[in-house]
């Protein structure tokens, strides 16, 4: 791990969280070559983690979340289609890791989620974003394009008329326009982004671990799978495996007795 990306694993003692900071300010942010694969490991680290209920990830300073990826390693790493696949391997790596993680993952955005940025925001499950900020994905001022991962996750966020709307105007949303796209879930005012994000965030590391897990697979299950005529007997089973919990018997016992559940994942 370098400097450019920090992880911290509490905030202030609270819960269960860790924080992932890209940390390039100087830079809006932006995500080097390198920082594709290590940021891929770290958040793979961080699911592995049994104590880590959930994830929030964010950029330093108030200028950006990220703008993006770093255009001086073009020359190096994106000057012709050979390269251009390496580096799109390192992109489609992370957020194939992003996209597995049974860890529930929070984007905090203030200020520019651009190109590669907002994929790393549309690639988490939840995304706030505080008042002011900007999102957009203007490849088509670069004269490149974006790929299919990337685009699979913008359509099944925003949909194909606002996915087209963003490719090919290649403008920048605002917050509130970038809301009733459904690009985010909520928008704050940024005194307000801190405290609200890491609400949730503890809100979600409260609950059961399995049924989180559960319910994220289950969701990419009815994707691939919309009609659900072809799930197979473990995929169909899935929601029942619960019941077979300790953390099940822990929540509902809990119910019961009127008070706080303790879910040890298990």
């Amino acid at each position: 791990m370098t400097s450019h990306i920090l992880v911290e694993r509490t905030l202030d003692g609270k819960g269960p969280v860790a924080t992932v900071t890209l940390n390039r300010p100087q830079q809006r942010n932006a995500i080097s070559f390198a920082m594709w694969g290590e940021l891929s490991q770290i958040l793979a680290e961080l699911d592995a983690d049994r104590d880590v209920r959930a994830v929030v990830i964010t950029g330093a300073g108030d200028e950006a979340f990220s703008a993006g990826a770093d255009i001086s390693d073009f020359e190096e790493h994106r000057s012709d289609s050979s390269k251009g696949r390496r580096y799109n391997d390192a992109v489609n790596g992370l957020l194939e890791t992003l996209e597995g993680m049974a860890t529930p993952t929070i984007s905090m955005i203030r200020g520019f989620a651009v190109g590669g940025g907002c994929e790393v925001a549309i690639a988490t499950d939840l995304r706030l974003a505080a008042e002011g900020s900007r999102f957009g994905i203007p490849v088509a001022r670069l004269g490149i394009s974006i790929g299919h991962r990337e685009m699979k996750g913008l359509i099944n966020l925003v949909g194909k008329g606002n996915a087209l709307y963003i490719l090919l105007s290649g403008r920048l949303v605002d917050a509130q326009e970038a809301k009733d796209m459904g690009l985010v879930n909520q928008v704050l005012p940024t005194e307000r982004l801190v405290e609200a994000t890491y609400r949730l965030a503890e809100e979600i590391a409260s609950l059961a671990p399995l049924s989180h897990r559960a319910n994220k697979e289950t969701l990419k299950q009815v994707m691939a799978k919309p009609s659900l005529s072809d799930l197979t007997a473990e995929e169909a089973d899935l929601p029942l495996i619960q019941f077979d919990t300790k953390d099940y018997h822990e929540g509902y016992r809990a119910f019961l007795e009127k008070r706080r559940p303790e879910f040890a994942g298990e």
